[in-house]
């Protein structure tokens, strides 16, 4: 008869592969359970979520439409009426924006560039940098003045009987533009006593055009062998009338006295 075989004897303690089995069906029970919320780690609900995002959305559609920029007139539900521009009265009789004066132009030119030497009183340092106020070169003819601020002026210069042996001008053809230079001449030329002729950005172009092939800074002798005359072009409209009784200068035209 044949007999039918014997399963080998099992070698110390095991498990049954059914039994494993179970064992890892129950395991896998155990890890699908939710774990237990911790103190301040509670998950929220996700109502709560859908509350919260619809409130930013409405709150930031709310500001978009009726924040008016964060303006303070803007908050108005009427609608609040633009701002005033301040204005003054043209010749014409309307209304253009206000602009300031080459007067005041020239004086943040003169503030920002010429002040730290010639100093806010237009006096200068004694023995170091000339002064404005009175200078012969500011109230004379424009020319010479124009050729100092374009080209600079090197060496020594006598100004109001006084000499002024390290005196050294920068020349500004280079960092100002026309206008600037034009205010501020017409500021150095009308402030502190001073009433010389206002310049134009016009004169000081063809006096920059006429010096572009002069490198170097002039010396003394250069400005008084230049002609003591305003540049032509005649002066601005607006400027400092000449005083009745007295002669018009070279390259301004005579104007009406009342």
């Amino acid at each position: 008869m044949n007999e039918e075989p014997k399963e080998p004897a099992r070698v110390g303690q095991g498990m049954d592969y059914g039994e494993q089995a179970d064992v890892q069906q129950v395991h896998a029970a155990v890890q699908r359970e939710k774990r237990e919320p911790r103190v301040g780690a509670e998950p929220l609900s996700i109502w709560l979520i859908a509350i919260y995002g619809l409130a930013i959305f409405f709150g930031g559609a709310y500001l978009g439409r009726y924040s008016g920029n964060f303006s303070s007139g803007g908050l108005d539900p009427m609608g609040a009426p633009p701002p005033a521009k301040k204005a003054v009265a043209g010749p014409a009789g309307g209304e253009q924006a206000a602009e300031l004066s080459p007067h005041d132009r020239g004086k943040k030119v003169f503030s920002a560039n010429c002040q730290t030497c010639h100093q806010a009183n237009g006096q200068g340092v004694p023995g170091q940098y000339p002064p404005l106020a009175g200078s012969e070169f500011t109230t004379g003819g424009s020319r010479r003045m124009g050729m100092i601020v374009l080209k600079g002026l090197q060496g020594p210069v006598k100004v109001k009987g006084q000499q002024y042996g390290t005196a050294v001008m920068q020349p500004w053809d280079k960092t100002l533009t026309d206008k600037q230079i034009a205010d501020v001449m017409t500021y150095e030329r009308s402030e502190w006593g001073n009433s010389a002729s206002p310049l134009t950005p016009e004169q000081i172009a063809a006096l920059r055009k006429e010096l572009a092939n002069h490198p170097e800074s002039f010396t003394e002798h250069d400005i008084l062998a230049a002609p003591d005359e305003d540049l032509s072009g005649g002066a601005p409209a607006g400027g400092a009338p000449a005083k009745p009784g007295e002669a018009s200068k070279p390259g301004q035209p005579p104007k009406p006295h009342g």
